[in-house]
């Protein structure tokens, strides 16, 4: 392989300084005079001439193309030349010809910023790299994702919360992004890093935080929940620009967002319940610790260690995220929170209960007692209705309930199951419809105060011995329990028998009583000298 001309250079001045003669030197290296001299003046080669640009079939499209480009700088930007319609344009309109879709790609890339400096546009966005201290600064946003749920695709909202110094970001799913995910994901965050940053949060102009963006500065009219909830936890919120120009200053919690929807919700996770789903996002985000962000030398739970003693102390008292509501049950048995219905107990028809709303659930309450509680819809004008709110109506009206919306959702549910099913038919063809569907509506209310794995067994042995009463499914559920249960104690009747003995289950439960037996002996000292006072007394 011959030498570089680096190499060459390094040779002809190594041989100089050894004595060699230029004549020889020529010899050695078959090179010219000037090659010489040039190696002797500079260890470093002269650059390479370059030639000038040749001619190109391009060039007399080159005016068209500017003109193109300048028109575009006052026209809406979703309505913008791109490439392809250019080259179209300079095909149909300028009969072009010979000229490939690259060579035109080419030009535009390299003129577009250059027509909008000669336009006195400025030059293209230059983005500076940001150094944050310790517990300091933090990005807050949203993200959508879908999520199959209970067998359904969900769209779902995507907290995150970044710290900036150490790179730990904080996830949370809700079925809404509305004010009540939006203080419940701030909420989880501070009490996953035990603390609140010092320094600034930056976050979008999201309609949770932000009433009205007064002209082009910073400054904001926030609505009044959040400003409560700013001063409760003592944040400084700063709000970057509206638009794509904004998403640049929080590109952390931007870049974050997507990098957890790649890694850990592709392929779409199948979950029972956004609960679910949310625990396993909290070992996620623990796992994600021994990661290294880029070319960091440390992990981002090692950055954490740094910045977590430095962060604000969490408020003693807490702050009450979900949003109260007070709508009037109807004769539905439902009350309406915002555009969807969820049930209640019937006996609540016609009075005023109050609903707390939160971002995946909500809990419906009669005075201070808790009497409903629903997973939220993510989607408006839906009904989502619990079975066990209709049994006192459905003993009375046993007709209502086999086209029953109550029904058909807990069916889909797995609560309703095809045992449930094959016992009600059995029950119906041995009475009557009338009533076999009232003796259902009995073994439902059994659910009240058993577990629903024990009623389905009941259900089933009950089916088998052909006992279509909800006494004998009721026997054969607290068979079941007792069977699950501990073995019952010496002397108490068998699992087998007829009628299992509560009492002796709950005795045998009951800790070993080791005080001593009680004694009557001071008693007896009593009717020994109230005796001899009667004596004495009768003695003349």
């Amino acid at each position: 392989m011959p030498p570089s001309k680096v190499e060459l250079y390094a040779a002809i001045r190594r041989d100089a300084r050894a004595g060699m003669s230029g004549r020889a030197i020529e010899k050695k290296y078959r090179i010219g005079r000037r090659t010489i001299v040039k190696a002797l003046v500079s260890a470093w080669p002269e650059p390479r001439k370059q030639l000038p640009p040749r001619a190109s079939k391009l060039d007399p499209f080159k005016p068209a193309i500017d003109e193109i480009l300048k028109a575009d700088l006052d026209a809406p930007r979703k309505q913008r030349h791109t490439v392809t319609r250019i080259w179209h344009r300079l095909i149909d309109e300028h009969e072009m010809t010979n000229v490939s879709y690259p060579v035109v790609r080419a030009y535009v890339a390299l003129r577009k910023p250059q027509v909008r400096a000669e336009a006195g546009r400025g030059p293209a966005e230059v983005f500076v790299r940001q150094s944050h201290r310790p517990g300091d600064e933090a990005e807050v946003d949203f993200g959508e994702v879908v999520v199959r749920l209970a067998g359904q695709d969900v769209k779902c909202y995507l907290f995150c919360l970044r710290v900036s110094f150490s790179g730990k970001a904080v996830h949370r799913v809700s079925l809404s992004g509305g004010q009540e995910a939006f203080f419940e994901g701030h909420e989880h965050a501070f009490r996953v890093l035990g603390g609140v940053p010092a320094g600034k949060i930056r976050y979008d102009n999201l309609k949770s935080a932000v009433a009205q963006v007064i002209g082009f500065s910073r400054a904001r009219v926030e609505t009044d929940r959040w400003t409560a909830f700013r001063s409760h936890w003592g944040l400084d919120a700063f709000y970057c620009r509206p638009g794509i120009q904004g998403a640049h200053e929080k590109g952390g919690v931007e870049g974050q967002i997507g990098w957890f929807r790649r890694n850990h919700l592709v392929p779409v996770p199948d979950v029972p319940s956004i609960q679910a789903l949310n625990a396993m996002i909290e070992e996620w985000d623990a796992a994600d610790e021994t990661r290294r962000i880029g070319s960091r030398a440390r992990t981002v739970g090692e950055f954490l260690a740094i910045e977590r003693p430095l962060l604000r102390p969490l408020p003693d008292e807490p702050f009450e995220t979900g949003r109260w509501f007070t709508p009037r049950v109807d004769r539905f048995a439902q009350v309406t929170v915002r555009t969807n219905k969820y049930s209640v107990p019937a006996r609540l028809i016609g009075r005023q209960v109050r609903v707390l709303l939160h971002a995946s659930d909500l809990v419906i309450y009669d005075g201070h007692a808790e009497v409903a509680r629903h997973e939220r819809l993510p989607g408006r004008s839906d009904a989502r209705l619990d079975l066990d709110h209709y049994l006192e109506v459905l003993v009375r009206k046993p007709g209502a309930l086999p086209g029953s919306t109550a029904l058909e959702q807990a069916r889909a549910a797995g609560k309703f199951t095809p045992v449930h099913d094959a016992w009600w038919a059995a029950a119906r063809k041995a009475h009557s419809d009338d009533v076999g569907t009232r003796a259902l509506v009995e073994v439902l209310l059994l659910h009240r105060h058993m577990d629903g794995e024990h009623v389905v067994a009941g259900l089933a042995a009950a089916l088998r011995a052909g006992a279509l009463t909800a006494d004998a499914v009721a026997l054969e559920a607290r068979k079941a329990a007792d069977e699950a249960g501990d073995q019952p104690a010496a002397g108490t009747p068998s699992v087998g028998s007829a009628v299992a003995s509560l009492t002796a289950r709950r005795l045998e439960k009951l800790p070993p009583d080791t005080r001593p037996l009680p004694s009557v002996a001071a008693y007896d000292e009593l009717l020994r000298q109230t005796r001899t006072a009667q004596e004495g007394n009768a003695r003349p």
